[in-house]
């Protein structure tokens, strides 16, 4: 018979995992576990309480989500300030969504949510939405170092809605969703950073690549005739003649940023199958965040929890 504790499950020694689901589930058994867990993180050092002017001691209220004072009665609220305020969802399945998205390598899709959560897929939406807007959010430390610029553009093929049928009964393209240029640049070695290029925009790609950049960087790119003048700014530019079939030259390449820009657009055609212009700038902003804490020490989920607990809407 097997000496294994089936009720004590153990990490294999291959296992890429740094938080399993048998870890939350003890870590975070019910609401009262991840509220207490809230409050621990916003107040490490005790509640300064208003009215008593003072750092008391405060005591959890058993009908409401709040802890009062023991002197004066001041209520502190742990949820107010963050992506869980007025809302009516359960915080554990607030931590639970959070546990989900940060298990996977390619995203998960809000349907997909709704069904684990078992909540409307109004409701997974807008989880979805928050947790990527407030707490994904993108590193604006300007990049020193080797840098990789690039822009790609993101759209699928056109549907067949999209499509008209000509006079001799063939189809002919009608009027098509044009694709949305996506701009990003890439440390070697490090994060990477990435936003959408809205249509009609002039100067969107130099703005944002001395915005991202950092003059004292080197800088690598395609032949784009548009970074000529734009690599004068750095210390060095280098350029890889894509037209002329060259993609590597010694050190001169913008192959990690194509790698990237792979790893976005198989999970958008993967997970979500298309992404509307008005939310890509959300969805880069996960993969963005996926890249850039993919060798952190420590669990993704740990670290969403924290920027959950300090994140202001």
């Amino acid at each position: 018979m097997s000496q294994v504790d089936r009720n004590q499950p153990k990490r294999g020694t291959a296992s890429e995992s740094r938080y399993t689901l048998f870890e939350f589930e003890k870590q975070f058994p019910d609401d009262a576990a991840c509220l207490a867990y809230l409050m621990a993180e916003r107040y490490p050092d005790g509640v300064f309480c208003e009215k008593c002017q003072k750092v008391t001691s405060h005591y959890r209220e058993k009908a409401r989500p709040s802890w009062s004072c023991q002197f004066c009665g001041h209520r502190v609220h742990p949820m107010v300030g963050t992506i869980f305020e007025d809302s009516a969802t359960s915080l554990h399945l607030w931590f639970y969504a959070m546990y989900l998205i940060t298990s996977t390598r390619c995203g998960i899709s809000a349907k997909q949510l709704e069904r684990e959560l078992g909540v409307t897929y109004k409701t997974a939406w807008r989880m979805f939405r928050l947790i990527r807007k407030h707490l994904m959010v993108q590193d604006e430390t300007p990049m020193i170092g080797a840098v990789e610029a690039d822009e790609t553009y993101v759209g699928g093929k056109p549907r067949l809605a999209d499509r008209v049928r000509s006079a001799d009964g063939g189809w002919k393209k009608g009027k098509i969703r044009q694709k949305v240029m996506v701009f990003g640049t890439v440390e070697r070695g490090g994060r990477v950073r990435a936003q959408v290029v809205p249509a009609g925009e002039k100067g969107g790609i130099g703005r944002r690549l001395h915005d991202y950049v950092s003059p004292l960087a080197t800088l690598y790119t395609d032949q784009y005739v548009g970074y000529k003048k734009l690599g004068k700014r750095y210390v060095a530019h280098h350029r890889i003649r894509h037209d002329k079939r060259v993609y590597v030259s010694g050190d001169v390449h913008t192959s990690t940023i194509d790698g990237f820009w792979s790893l976005v657009k198989r999970g958008i055609n993967g997970v979500y199958h298309s992404v509307s212009t008005q939310h890509l700038d959300g969805y880069l902003n996960e993969y963005v965040w996926r890249y850039n804490h993919r060798k952190d020490g420590r669990a993704t989920f740990g670290l969403l929890l924290l920027r959950a607990a300090a994140a202001k809407r």
